[in-house]
This record gives structure tokens, C-alpha cells and sequence, in this order.
């Protein structure tokens, strides 16, 4: 035997060694993906919609998903939830029937203040010219007649001449006409000369009339026109008055503008009553007439409530908002209500009409929708989550325009835990 040691091993053992190996690790693969399976089988029957309680309720909640959260105009599906007995008097939750009771008294309506048409002037010079004084500023409080403004004018100033120089020619004709009538009465001047005179006397006279009419149309007053005098420097300068009292709300006037007839060179405004503009909504037509008492709230004066009567309806309904512009004019003897403000009218209703009524607490926000929670009567712990659409608040009740009618039960008391179980139950994407 030799001092070397040696092994030899024959290829059939090999083989058989090598298959073995394969076989183990073939068989603890095998394991392994069953156990996988197993896991996987598990944890889709704790998410399959067939362990929802809601039948229906995955692809309802799947198509909800997929809507954006700002679309109210996408309804919510309804969603069922049921609870045991045990767990509904565990969370106290209470359901009380809806009820029938009457519309609210009023109409509550957003509004801006504006000012009244029929007291609003745009202010235009009579003449032709250029500015050459300006005596009023924005916001300032004006009185009727108060002069504005100064215009210099060469149309006025032609129009004096020529006034003045018609009536030299009558006052010179007229003394003509006074001396023929003597002489016609000597038998000095024939009648035919007299009555050729008074006819030229009736021309004149209608001439100068005339001319005293467009002064008068171009803004000079009577006394102005009375003391002009042949000889005496005209005056080219024309005033511009305020039409009404009110407040200067707009002022184009400056020193140097060459201005007519049409040019706005401000708006005076009388404030002491204003217009308040509402959007009325087609469900309150029926309800709102012309000559129904409104009141009038605003943000920065809460305490200051004026009340009027509403004035106008629009005869036209906007085809994109749907509604109709509602005019209430209200006195404003302090000025408090300023043109563009925001503020709130109530209008009182004409209607006693009966609507569905439910507790403030019934009612669940998700998302832009609103929601009750109805109980389902033959099946205890029950509940279907129902959109509803909702009206005037009046206490703690809130009217449904649609969605449930009066004696169905909604849960008063524990929504919030029906509304969490909801979300927990409903499937995940």
C-alpha cells in the first residue's frame, strides 16, 4: 500500500448524486410558490369586491374614482353599508324620519349695489371749445346749477354778435316804424309805406327771438343774455352746470381739452337711493314678484339693514347662468351703500309651498357633494349613502330639493362612523 491515498469514484455514483440534488431543489421551489399562492389567494379575497358589503358598489366607486373631485355636475352612486346591531347601539346612532314642512318665508339672493339709472347724469358741455377751468374733483358732493366747469367758445361768442346786431337793426327799424306812423297821420306818408314797415318790423322781431333762443340753447342765462350791450366786451367763456345734486363719480374734464357737444366730461350721481342687483334663479320665479319687500345686508356694515321693495324683474333669463337680474332700490340717505359692493338680499316669498325637510346633522359633505345616510326598514343596520340636493336652512333644518321624500329615515346621529366605514370598506385602486 502506498503512502499516497486516493479516491476514486465511479461515474454512475456521480450521476446518481447529481439527480438527487435537482430533485431537492425542484421540490423546495414547488413549496415555495405554493406558499406564494396561497398569500396571494388571501389577500385578494380581503380586497375582492365580494366581500364588500355593497353589491355593486366596486365599479360604482371605481367610476366615482375616476371623476374629478370638482365636478358636482357628476352624481355620487349610492353606497350600502351594513352594520350589526351591537355596533349601531355601540356608536349611538340614532335615525329620525324626513319630514314635510313649510318652503322658508324668503329668498335669499347675492347682490352688488349700484347706482340708480334714473338718478345717474352724464354731464356734456353746449359748446364747441376748449377747457379752461375745472372747479370739481372725483368724490366731490355737488348741488344742481353748481358750475363744473369753464369752457371758452368762439361759437358763443359769434353767436352774441350776431344777437347783438339784430338787435341794434330792430331797435333802429322800430324808431323808423314810430316816425312813419306820425307821418302817415299828417297825411305826410302813404299807408302802404306803414304796413311795408310793420311787416318788416314782424321779421325782424322773429329774428332776434331767434338768435336769444340759441344763446339760451348754447347755456347762457336769461340775465346774461338781458345785460349784454352793443359796445361792451363779450364774454367767450361758457359755464358748465351739474344737471342734478349727487356726487362726481367720473371727472374726463382738464384744462386744455378740446371738448363738443358729445364729449363726457363728468357723471354726477345722486346716491340718496341706490339699486341693489341680484341673480334670481328659475326655482324662485313663482315665488319673487315686483313690488315684494326685500332687506338689504352688507359685510362691512352688519348691523345696517335697509329695506325696500323690489322694482324690477328682467323679462330675459341669461343662457349661461340661468337666472334672471332682480333690481330692489333702497335708501342710502348716509351714502353707507357704495357703488359696487357686495351685499345680501332677503325677499320676502309669495308661496306656502311644502317641501322635505331633514336636521342639519343628517347631512355629510364629500367632496362638492352633500349626502344623507337613509336606513334601509327591512334590513336593521342597514344604511345607503344618498345624495341629496339641498335648499334654504331655516334653524337646524335644511330643505331637500331632491333626493329623499318625507318619511324615509336618515341617521340624525353617528353619520360620520357610517361615512368612515364607507371609505374603509370601499375598494382601493
Amino acid at each position: 500500500m502506498n503512502g499516497d491515498s486516493r479516491v476514486t469514484l465511479r461515474w454512475p455514483a456521480v450521476a446518481a448524486a447529481a439527480i438527487a440534488s435537482l430533485a431537492v431543489g425542484a421540490g423546495a421551489t414547488y413549496l415555495l410558490m405554493q406558499k406564494s399562492s396561497r398569500s396571494d389567494q388571501r389577500r385578494e379575497d380581503i380586497v375582492s369586491p365580494a366581500n364588500v358589503p355593497s353589491t355593486g358598489r366596486a365599479l360604482q366607486s371605481s367610476a366615482r374614482g375616476n371623476a374629478p373631485s370638482n365636478a358636482p355636475d357628476v352624481p355620487l352612486p349610492d353606497a350600502v353599508v351594513t352594520l350589526s346591531l351591537e355596533t349601531v347601539k355601540r356608536v349611538g346612532i340614532e335615525v329620525v324620519p324626513v319630514t314635510r314642512g313649510a318652503g322658508s318665508s324668503a329668498v335669499r339672493i347675492p347682490g352688488t349695489v349700484e347706482p340708480d339709472a334714473y338718478k345717474q347724469v352724464v354731464v356734456t358741455p353746449l359748446v364747441v371749445g376748449r377747457v379752461t377751468r375745472v372747479f370739481v374733483e372725483l368724490g366731490d358732493q355737488v348741488r344742481r346749477g353748481q358750475t363744473l366747469a369753464q369752457v371758452f367758445s368762439p361759437e358763443l361768442a359769434d353767436a352774441q354778435t350776431k344777437y347783438l346786431s339784430a338787435k341794434a337793426e330792430l331797435e333802429a327799424h322800430e324808431r323808423e316804424l314810430d316816425r312813419t306812423t306820425k307821418l302817415v297821420a299828417i297825411g305826410a306818408a302813404s299807408q302802404q309805406e306803414l304796413e311795408r314797415l310793420h311787416a318788416e318790423h314782424t321779421a325782424k322781431l322773429a329774428g332776434v327771438q331767434s338768435l336769444r333762443s340759441h344763446l339760451v340753447l348754447l347755456g347762457m342765462p336769461a340775465p346774461g343774455i338781458d345785460a349784454l350791450l352793443t359796445g361792451r366786451e363779450i364774454e367767450a367763456t361758457a359755464n358748465v352746470p351739474a344737471p342734478i345734486a349727487g356726487v362726481i363719480t367720473e371727472r374726463a374734464a382738464n384744462v386744455g381739452l378740446n371738448v363738443d357737444t358729445a364729449t363726457k366730461v363728468f357723471t354726477v350721481v345722486d346716491l340718496s337711493s341706490v339699486w341693489v342687483v341680484g341673480a334670481l334663479y328659475e326655482r324662485d320665479f313663482s315665488r319673487v314678484r315686483v313690488g315684494s319687500s326685500a332687506s338689504v345686508t352688507t359685510t362691512a356694515y352688519p348691523s345696517l339693514v335697509r329695506q325696500g321693495r323690489v322694482s324690477y324683474i328682467d323679462p330675459q333669463v341669461s343662457p349661461d347662468t340661468r337666472t334672471a337680474r332682480v333690481r330692489v332700490e333702497v335708501p342710502n340717505p348716509h351714502q353707507e351703500l357704495r357703488l359696487g359692493m357686495y351685499a345680501d338680499l332677503e325677499v320676502a316669498a309669495t308661496s306656502n309651498r311644502q317641501v322635505a325637510m331633514v336636521p342639519r346633522s343628517a347631512v355629510q359633505s364629500v367632496g362638492d357633494h352633500q349626502t344623507v345616510y337613509v336606513a334601509n326598514p327591512t334590513g336593521p343596520g342597514k344604511f345607503t349613502e344618498r345624495e341629496v340636493h339641498l335648499g334654504d336652512a331655516s334653524g337646524g333644518q335644511v330643505e331637500v330639493v331632491s333626493g329623499v321624500q318625507p318619511g324615509e329615515q336618515v341617521v340624525s346621529k353617528g353619520s360620520f362612523f357610517i361615512r368612515a366605514e364607507v371609505n374603509r370598506r370601499q375598494p382601493k385602486e
